[in-house]
Protein backbone atom coordinates (compact mmCIF):
# COMPACT_ATOMS: atom_id res chain seq x y z
CA UNK A 1 0.00 0.00 0.00
CA UNK A 2 0.95 3.57 -0.49
CA UNK A 3 0.42 7.07 1.04
CA UNK A 4 -2.26 8.68 -0.35
CA UNK A 5 -2.87 11.37 2.19
CA UNK A 6 -3.76 13.06 5.18
CA UNK A 7 -6.51 14.56 7.08
CA UNK A 8 -6.58 17.62 9.29
CA UNK A 9 -9.75 18.20 11.25
CA UNK A 10 -11.39 20.82 12.78
CA UNK A 11 -14.33 21.95 15.18
CA UNK A 12 -14.82 24.13 11.87
CA UNK A 13 -13.63 23.91 7.83
CA UNK A 14 -11.93 27.10 8.30
CA UNK A 15 -10.15 26.62 11.05
CA UNK A 16 -8.90 23.29 9.69
CA UNK A 17 -7.93 24.97 6.63
CA UNK A 18 -6.33 28.11 8.60
CA UNK A 19 -4.25 25.21 10.60
CA UNK A 20 -2.89 23.82 7.63
CA UNK A 21 -1.99 27.20 5.74
CA UNK A 22 -0.17 29.36 8.59
CA UNK A 23 1.83 25.70 9.61
CA UNK A 24 2.89 25.26 5.80
CA UNK A 25 3.00 28.94 4.19
CA UNK A 26 0.60 28.21 1.25
CA UNK A 27 -2.85 28.60 0.22
CA UNK A 28 -5.69 25.53 -0.11
CA UNK A 29 -7.38 25.06 -2.46
CA UNK A 30 -11.12 23.84 -3.43
CA UNK A 31 -13.14 20.67 -2.15
CA UNK A 32 -16.62 19.18 -1.58
CA UNK A 33 -19.00 17.80 0.53
CA UNK A 34 -19.45 13.92 1.75
CA UNK A 35 -22.56 13.21 1.93
CA UNK A 36 -22.46 10.15 3.77
CA UNK A 37 -21.14 11.78 6.68
CA UNK A 38 -21.90 15.18 6.20
CA UNK A 39 -18.79 16.68 5.90
CA UNK A 40 -16.84 18.94 3.98
CA UNK A 41 -13.18 19.55 2.98
CA UNK A 42 -10.66 21.38 1.19
CA UNK A 43 -7.66 20.00 -0.86
CA UNK A 44 -4.12 20.70 -1.69
CA UNK A 45 -1.92 18.51 -3.51
CA UNK A 46 1.75 17.58 -2.02
CA UNK A 47 4.78 15.57 -4.26
CA UNK A 48 4.79 12.33 -5.29
CA UNK A 49 1.06 11.73 -5.74
CA UNK A 50 0.18 12.13 -2.36
CA UNK A 51 -2.19 15.13 -0.87
CA UNK A 52 -3.45 16.76 2.54
CA UNK A 53 -6.72 17.97 3.42
CA UNK A 54 -8.36 20.34 5.66
CA UNK A 55 -11.75 18.18 7.14
CA UNK A 56 -14.49 18.99 9.19
CA UNK A 57 -18.52 18.69 10.10
CA UNK A 58 -20.33 20.00 7.74
CA UNK A 59 -23.30 22.15 9.62
CA UNK A 60 -25.32 22.65 6.73
CA UNK A 61 -26.04 19.16 6.11
CA UNK A 62 -27.59 15.60 7.93
CA UNK A 63 -25.35 13.22 8.20
CA UNK A 64 -26.65 9.63 5.95
CA UNK A 65 -24.56 7.52 8.75
CA UNK A 66 -23.21 7.90 11.64
CA UNK A 67 -21.12 7.61 14.15
CA UNK A 68 -18.62 9.70 11.37
CA UNK A 69 -15.63 8.54 9.80
CA UNK A 70 -12.60 9.87 11.73
CA UNK A 71 -14.21 10.17 14.79
CA UNK A 72 -15.28 13.36 13.94
CA UNK A 73 -18.11 13.34 16.50
CA UNK A 74 -15.56 13.26 19.31
CA UNK A 75 -13.54 15.98 18.10
CA UNK A 76 -12.55 18.92 20.30
CA UNK A 77 -10.23 21.41 20.37
CA UNK A 78 -7.80 23.40 18.24
CA UNK A 79 -8.02 22.17 14.41
CA UNK A 80 -4.85 19.10 14.36
CA UNK A 81 -3.54 16.22 11.96
CA UNK A 82 -6.45 13.71 12.19
CA UNK A 83 -5.46 10.92 10.36
CA UNK A 84 -3.66 9.36 7.39
CA UNK A 85 -5.00 7.35 4.76
CA UNK A 86 -2.72 4.37 2.47
CA UNK A 87 -4.18 3.58 -1.18
CA UNK A 88 -4.42 0.04 -1.80
CA UNK A 89 -5.04 -1.64 -5.36
CA UNK A 90 -7.65 -4.42 -4.17
CA UNK A 91 -9.05 -3.35 -0.77
CA UNK A 92 -11.60 -6.31 -0.77
CA UNK A 93 -8.53 -8.93 -0.61
CA UNK A 94 -6.14 -6.26 1.18
CA UNK A 95 -8.06 -5.09 4.21
CA UNK A 96 -7.05 -9.08 5.78
CA UNK A 97 -3.86 -6.88 6.63
CA UNK A 98 -5.89 -4.95 8.66
CA UNK A 99 -6.89 -5.59 12.57
CA UNK A 100 -10.39 -7.21 12.88
CA UNK A 101 -11.93 -3.88 14.19
CA UNK A 102 -10.47 -1.80 10.74
CA UNK A 103 -12.06 -4.06 8.20
CA UNK A 104 -14.75 -2.26 7.73
CA UNK A 105 -15.53 -1.27 4.23
CA UNK A 106 -18.00 1.63 2.99
CA UNK A 107 -18.32 3.22 -0.48
CA UNK A 108 -17.83 6.48 -0.70
CA UNK A 109 -18.24 9.46 -3.15
CA UNK A 110 -18.04 13.32 -3.79
CA UNK A 111 -19.43 14.76 -6.65
CA UNK A 112 -17.97 12.45 -9.31
CA UNK A 113 -15.29 10.42 -6.79
CA UNK A 114 -15.87 7.24 -6.06
CA UNK A 115 -14.21 4.98 -3.79
CA UNK A 116 -13.68 1.84 -1.03
CA UNK A 117 -12.79 2.92 2.13
CA UNK A 118 -12.12 0.97 5.59
CA UNK A 119 -14.63 3.16 8.54
CA UNK A 120 -14.64 1.41 12.06
CA UNK A 121 -18.46 0.82 12.53
CA UNK A 122 -17.93 3.37 15.59
CA UNK A 123 -15.81 6.10 13.55
CA UNK A 124 -12.56 5.12 15.49
CA UNK A 125 -9.78 3.42 14.31
CA UNK A 126 -7.53 1.33 16.24
CA UNK A 127 -4.20 2.07 18.40
CA UNK A 128 -6.15 5.69 19.36
CA UNK A 129 -7.35 6.40 16.37
CA UNK A 130 -3.52 6.90 14.72
CA UNK A 131 -4.23 3.64 12.62
CA UNK A 132 -4.68 4.45 8.70
CA UNK A 133 -7.28 4.24 7.07
CA UNK A 134 -7.11 2.55 3.41
CA UNK A 135 -8.86 3.20 0.38
CA UNK A 136 -9.37 2.24 -3.03
CA UNK A 137 -10.30 4.40 -5.72
CA UNK A 138 -13.02 3.68 -8.24
CA UNK A 139 -11.70 6.26 -10.47
CA UNK A 140 -9.19 8.99 -11.51
CA UNK A 141 -6.89 10.04 -7.92
CA UNK A 142 -7.86 14.00 -7.60
CA UNK A 143 -4.64 14.59 -6.61
CA UNK A 144 -4.14 14.58 -10.42
CA UNK A 145 -5.74 17.55 -11.31
CA UNK A 146 -4.64 19.54 -7.92
CA UNK A 147 -2.45 22.58 -8.48
CA UNK A 148 1.59 21.51 -7.09
CA UNK A 149 2.16 23.00 -4.21
CA UNK A 150 5.59 22.86 -4.19
CA UNK A 151 5.59 20.79 -1.08
CA UNK A 152 7.15 17.28 -0.29
CA UNK A 153 6.31 14.93 2.76
CA UNK A 154 9.78 14.06 4.41
CA UNK A 155 8.55 12.32 7.20
CA UNK A 156 5.20 10.92 9.33
CA UNK A 157 6.08 10.33 12.74
CA UNK A 158 3.80 8.19 14.63
CA UNK A 159 4.14 7.95 18.61
CA UNK A 160 1.76 5.42 20.78
CA UNK A 161 2.62 3.57 24.08
CA UNK A 162 2.06 -0.34 21.82
CA UNK A 163 4.76 1.16 19.34
CA UNK A 164 5.56 -2.54 18.82
CA UNK A 165 2.68 -3.46 17.94
CA UNK A 166 1.97 -0.91 16.01
CA UNK A 167 5.14 -0.61 14.17
CA UNK A 168 4.54 -4.34 12.93
CA UNK A 169 1.01 -4.01 11.54
CA UNK A 170 1.97 -0.80 9.57
CA UNK A 171 5.18 -2.30 8.14
CA UNK A 172 3.07 -5.21 7.25
CA UNK A 173 1.04 -2.97 5.21
CA UNK A 174 3.52 -0.62 3.67
CA UNK A 175 7.69 -0.65 3.30
CA UNK A 176 7.52 3.46 2.60
CA UNK A 177 10.85 4.19 5.51
CA UNK A 178 9.26 8.04 5.41
CA UNK A 179 6.74 6.32 8.03
CA UNK A 180 8.46 5.95 11.80
CA UNK A 181 6.79 4.52 14.83
CA UNK A 182 7.99 5.15 18.27
CA UNK A 183 7.04 5.02 21.84
CA UNK A 184 5.14 7.64 23.25
CA UNK A 185 1.57 9.17 23.89
CA UNK A 186 -0.52 9.01 20.64
CA UNK A 187 0.80 11.61 18.47
CA UNK A 188 1.22 12.41 15.09
CA UNK A 189 3.47 14.87 12.80
CA UNK A 190 4.30 15.25 9.27
CA UNK A 191 7.72 17.35 8.25
CA UNK A 192 6.90 18.73 5.09
CA UNK A 193 9.74 20.14 3.04
CA UNK A 194 7.88 23.60 1.20
CA UNK A 195 8.82 26.01 -0.65
CA UNK A 196 10.55 28.26 1.95
CA UNK A 197 11.60 25.22 4.00
CA UNK A 198 10.97 22.37 6.27
CA UNK A 199 8.06 22.64 8.23
CA UNK A 200 6.08 20.65 10.53
CA UNK A 201 2.48 19.51 10.63
CA UNK A 202 1.11 18.74 13.76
Amino acid sequence: MKLDHFAVAGATLEEAVAHVEEALGVSMGSGGRHPRYATHNRLIGLEGGVYLEAIAVDPAAAPQEQPRWFALDQFQGSARLRNWILRAGDLTQERALLPDHAQRIVEMQRGDLRWLMTVPSDGVLPFDNLFPAVLQWQCTPPVGGMTPSGCQVERLLLTHPENKEFGRLVAKLTGDERIIVEAGEPAMRIEIMTPSGLRVLT
